[in-house]
């Protein structure tokens, strides 16, 4: 699979992954940035063919980790390109002390972005993820904010999706929601993300969401008002 464009300067590319035994797949992010440096969130391993096609769209200047759990490919994406910087959330110098993180991933640091890309941290939850809108797609761009199945066709995987209640429709499963430790400043997040400009949604597990708004994620977390 090569990776798909979407809007100018935004493409995306799937990948298989298998979490704890669910069929949940991943998905990466790249954004061309006004310079033609790229900007890849969430990456996967890196294939040839990867390697090419990036190649083929510029240079890699940033990878990033956006939260604790979607790492475990930026490592090896950035030995990959020579010149990239991987930004990552604090915490993970913790967490992974072999990773080689260049500079902390905060809502700040979007300045080293080029002005197209605002963050959102969302705070209070166990996942200390930082969501992204790229400005001129009007693309909100996440990790694990929601995941989006129309079904599966493992089964167990279906199974965590409906007792998750997911199953159809996009949210944050039920078996995930204990994560969100402190409600108050999820809330708070959730809300300052309400009021930037985004009509498309990219997941990491799931499908992609044209035309889903904000009105999307405002319901997948309508559980917490």
């Amino acid at each position: 699979m090569t990776l798909e464009q979407h809007d100018d300067d935004l493409w995306t590319k799937r990948a298989d992954l298998s979490f704890l035994g669910l069929h949940v797949g991943t998905r990466m992010t790249v954004v061309r940035l006004p310079s033609g440096g790229l900007w890849v969130h969430s990456p996967i391993a890196v294939t040839p063919q990867l390697h090419d096609e990036l190649r083929e769209l510029g240079p890699v200047a940033h990878v990033v980790a956006p939260n604790l759990y979607h790492h475990l490919y930026a490592g090896p994406m950035v030995e990959a390109f020579e010149d990239a910087r991987l930004h990552a959330r604090p915490k993970l110098r913790t967490k992974c002390k072999q990773l080689r993180i260049d500079a902390d991933l905060t809502e700040e640091s979007t300045d080293q972005f080029e002005g197209v890309l605002d963050a959102v941290h969302i705070a209070g939850t166990m996942l200390d993820e930082v969501v992204f809108v790229h400005r001129p797609s009007r693309t909100l761009i996440s990790a694990d904010l929601i995941e989006n199945f129309e079904t599966s066709s493992h089964f167990f995987t279906r199974q965590y999706l409906r007792v998750g209640g997911i199953h159809g429709k996009p949210g944050v499963s039920r078996l995930l929601r204990p994560m969100i430790r402190k409600r108050g400043r999820t809330r708070e997040a959730i809300d300052r993300l309400m009021t930037l400009d985004f009509d498309r949604i990219v997941v990491s597990h799931g499908d992609i969401m044209e035309g889903a708004g904000p009105d999307a994620v405002r319901d997948a977390y309508a559980w917490m008002r």
